[in-house]
């Protein structure tokens, strides 16, 4: 049963019943042989963990991680307080996995774009940031919890924001990079980093320009991945 396109719930969903994982962003699910009423003791409590992120990145979304608080978060899943802590020892664990659950939304849905665009690199890169902007436009709750609420809030959460950014760069090269490239790290950090500015800027100037103009000024900062495989292929 298919994932892609689906929200943060759905995939955690899926996770849960059929013992898929996004672990590449950091999210896994165990399965237990315990079970009650047809599903296991740690299916249940991956399902309340999913509620949790859920209802966290809705709160998030519209309060701001620093006005939300874990009673606000439980309301929201339906959930008591002790099934909190049940998942989470602190508000910077759960924050740190609803950005990998929200990361494996919006990466998957990058990935399929550029992957169905054929073999052209301009053409695969314009569809994988057009897939991106429309992500960030569409789900804008998340978009502020990829782009702004995981930013500064602990060394721990920063960490995570930086790991993420290297496994999105090594995926984003892996698709527009011709054969036999050479990895270069250090331009990939450069090349997400202004990509997510350009993101950041546009969300400020509440979407303008319009999404094709956003995508068009991202793919001159993408071009500049594109460049230095060729410079890195001259050389060898």
């Amino acid at each position: 049963m298919p994932c892609r396109g689906a929200n943060c719930f759905d995939i955690l969903h899926c996770q849960i019943t059929y013992g898929k994982n996004v672990s590449k962003w950091g999210m896994t699910a165990e399965l237990s042989s315990r079970s009650y009423r047809g599903q296991s003791q740690e299916q249940r409590r991956a399902e309340r963990r999913a509620r949790l992120i859920e209802a966290a990145i809705s709160v998030y979304g519209e309060r701001g991680y620093h006005h939300a608080t874990v009673k606000s978060v439980c309301e929201a899943a339906g959930l008591t307080e002790r099934y909190f802590y049940e998942s989470f020892v602190n508000s910077e664990a759960l924050l740190i996995d609803c950005f990998h659950a929200v990361t494996a939304t919006v990466m998957g849905e990058v990935v399929h774009a550029g992957e169905a665009a054929g073999p052209d690199k301009v053409v695969r890169s314009r569809a994988m940031l057009h897939a991106y902007f429309g992500a960030l436009q569409r789900e804008s709750r998340k978009a502020r919890v990829f782009l702004v609420e995981i930013r500064g809030v602990s060394r721990a959460v920063d960490q995570a924001f930086d790991a993420a950014l290297r496994t999105i760069g090594r995926e984003v090269a892996r698709i527009v990079a011709p054969a036999g490239a050479v990895e270069d790290e250090l331009l990939q950090a450069g090349v997400v980093g202004g990509v997510i500015h350009i993101a950041l800027r546009w969300i400020e100037n509440g979407y303008v320009p319009p999404i094709g103009q956003a995508v068009e000024s991202a793919l001159k900062m993408g071009a500049v991945l594109g460049a230095g495989f060729e410079t890195d292929n001259k050389q060898g």
